[in-house]
């Protein structure tokens, strides 16, 4: 019985992290830099990965050019979906995922400056842990965020604030 207990609460925990990462990702509005996978079932001509250049442009077969910036893998997924219904197949079956997010990056007063790539539900926290964490002269109050979409810098940020993929995070050192 505690067997089919712990089962059970694993099962319920890998589900509750399976819909959260889905529903983020329902949500997430894919940019440059982000790398994605285009599948259209039974079709291996028309399945494949793409790097999002800058110009926010994927050039997909049949269809041409197709502006991804700013749109969900939901709503790309339906745009491919419609260009190929009948013209080229009846009924296509085609699913688009983020392969790798885009990188957000952590300067400052960290141990590992640098790019990392975005992951849904990240944190400052997170971020500043992957980057190998603080260094002796960080100050834990003195984080500002440049946000990607271009508004103005955020600062004296929680360490449990949500960050957007193109983030740049930057730690300043204390006086003390």
């Amino acid at each position: 019985m505690k067997h089919l207990t712990n089962l059970l609460a694993v099962a319920l925990a890998f589900s509750m992290f399976f819909s959260a990462t889905s529903q983020a990702s329902n949500n997430y509005k894919l940019g440059a830099g982000d790398t994605i996978r285009i599948d259209v079932y039974n079709e291996p001509d028309l399945s494949m990965e793409y790097l999002v250049s800058s110009s926010g442009q994927i050039e997909y077969p049949y269809l041409g050019k197709l502006d991804v910036l700013g749109k969900t893998a939901g709503q790309l997924q339906q745009a491919i979906s419609n260009g190929l219904k009948n013209d080229y197949l009846i009924d296509p079956k085609v699913s688009v995922n983020v392969v790798e997010y885009r990188m957000i990056y952590v300067n400052g007063e960290v141990a590992k400056p640098g790019g990392y790539h975005f992951q849904p539900g990240l944190t400052v926290e997170k971020a500043i842990a992957l980057a190998g964490g603080f260094t002796e002269r960080a100050s834990t109050k003195g984080i500002r965020i440049t946000p990607s979409g271009g508004g103005s810098d955020l600062s004296r940020l929680p360490l449990t604030h949500k960050v957007s993929p193109g983030d740049i995070i930057i730690v300043k050192a204390s006086f003390f």
